[in-house]
């Protein structure tokens, strides 16, 4: 699509919508929650902090009994998730799709969750899962619909699919006006959207700005942003100097020429994160999701449809347990450190305060650090097998170019590798016996933007005993690309 071009890759998630105390209205923005962690904090903690921070709304993609029972009488409006991994199974048995409602909708509306949305799978339709989840997408739809209405709750409880925007595209050109339904699922798709509207529904879609310039060198950064883009686009009098309105208005058009143009749109995800590339940093996330709210705010839309944006910012807490095939950026889109520690300066217009409130009550293991030992040696035969091990086993994203480590010398890395496997092991005493290589240490080894974390203390991890190994076999394939980085530093 050009400068339309975009894919978002994202995992299990919780989102969340915002008052506007401004204005008296509900204003659809929010952000994700993400799950995929080594030590969540509890689900308890999370609520507390969503309703410090005025959320009015979250989004689940997996139907966690304790964080939906957390939920309970909250007074937060929930959409619940399903897996890619069930729709095979729901799409085949309208008997699962009733016991699927049943155990994660009924049950937990009766115990006062406030269930508004029922998602079906996460970006089914992706170009790059080759069409794994076409033949069930729709099928499994329809079922967990009708599970919804024998169930009496479906007036209550809506479907929809959240999908990633390359579902869409402009035929090659940067105009909105040209945008439709990709050709080898549009047949679909638009049964899909037929669908969603007969049952009051919306179609929920992934926009993902920072893959476009992580995915394209030659994007322009600023047309990334809601401000400085000085090569606007016109496109038949309307005037686009951001790559979301043209995305967004991409997806209306393609609504409008299949007969749908009314439909309701959510934004699923969008966002920006702050570490992992060099286009990933602290200054450019608060640019962007700071433009984002400013840029939507006054409920003046797009071009091509005005009034409120319905849109969910990803995410809400980092995650470290994330995979990174599709990029090292993927741990590092939350608006808060893995402890629920606001990273920048941003306000939502949801509270007097003008910025973030941290989750309350958290616990910090000691002050303690695993770091390599003022002894040992660069030369040593075991310091690659070392630093692929700790970076297979625990997470090394924050170093590399453009990195907020990236600075480090060769000793600060295999440091930082240390130390994130020790963390992650509940700074157990055999995670920080490399051979001849770590010691541990009272000194915070952090250096300006390069954070050495201490983790927090979680009854939601696995036991550390499981995770801390053996020291002899590296596991290969994990971050041993951080090996490369490792031995590039030292030479």
């Amino acid at each position: 699509m050009g400068l339309l071009k975009g894919v978002g890759f994202r995992g299990l998630s919780i989102a969340f919508l915002f008052l506007n105390l401004g204005v008296g209205l509900v204003v659809g923005i929010g952000v994700n929650w993400g799950t995929q962690l080594t030590h969540p904090l509890p689900p308890a903690t999370i609520v507390k902090m969503l309703k410090d921070n005025g959320i009015q709304k979250v989004k689940l993609f997996d139907a966690d009994s304790d964080i939906l029972n957390a939920l309970s009488k909250s007074g937060i409006q929930v959409m619940v998730g399903i897996p890619n991994e069930m729709l095979y199974s729901l799409a085949n048995s309208k008997q699962a799709a009733e016991k699927w409602v049943s155990k994660n909708v009924s049950s937990h509306v009766s115990n006062g969750v406030d269930i508004r949305y029922a998602a079906v799978g996460n970006e089914p339709l992706l170009s790059t899962y080759n069409g794994t989840y076409i033949p069930t997408i729709f099928p499994a739809l329809q079922n967990i619909q009708s599970a919804l209405i024998n169930a009496g709750v479906s007036n209550q409880v809506k479907v929809t699919i959240p999908l990633n925007a390359d579902v869409y595209d402009s035929s090659g050109s940067d105009l909105p006006s040209n945008g439709d339904f990709r050709s080898d699922t549009k047949d679909l798709v638009v049964e899909i959207v037929k669908f969603l509207s007969d049952n009051g529904a919306a179609f929920t879609v992934n926009i993902y700005p920072f893959i476009s310039l992580y995915n394209d060198p030659s994007f322009p950064a600023d047309y990334a942003f809601f401000n400085g883009y000085s090569s606007p686009i016109n496109d038949n009098g309307r005037i686009y100097n951001n790559v979301f309105d043209a995305n967004h208005d991409t997806l209306v058009w393609a609504l409008q020429k299949n007969g749908f143009g009314n439909l309701s749109i959510i934004v699923g995800e969008i966002g920006w994160p702050t570490d992992g590339d060099r286009n990933a940093n602290l200054l450019y996330a608060q640019r962007f999701n700071q433009g984002f709210m400013s840029h939507i705010k006054d409920n003046a839309g797009t071009p091509m449809r005005s009034g409120p944006v319905d849109a969910y910012l990803f995410s809400l807490i980092d995650e470290d347990a994330k995979s990174i095939q599709p990029g090292n950026f993927e741990r590092h889109w939350g608006l808060f450190y893995y402890d629920g520690t606001p990273k920048y300066q941003l306000s939502l217009g949801t509270t007097s305060s003008n910025g973030l409130i941290a989750a309350s009550g958290v616990q910090y293991l000691e002050k303690k650090w695993c770091v390599m030992s003022p002894s040992a040696s660069l030369d040593d035969p075991e310091v690659g097998l070392s630093v692929s091990y700790a970076c297979s086993n625990a997470d090394c994203t924050s170093l590399g170019y453009g990195t907020s480590c990236g600075d480090l010398d060769a000793r600060g890395n295999i440091s930082y590798a240390f130390n994130s496997y020790y963390q992650i092991n509940d700074q157990l005493g055999t995670a920080c016996k490399f051979p001849n290589l770590s010691t541990t240490t009272t000194s915070d080894p952090s250096t300006g933007n390069c954070k050495f974390r201490i983790m927090i203390q979680s009854s939601y991890s696995s036991s550390a005993n499981s995770r801390a190994g053996s020291l002899e076999k590296p596991n290969y394939l994990g971050l041993v690309v951080f090996v490369f980085m490792f031995l590039y530093t030292v030479l």
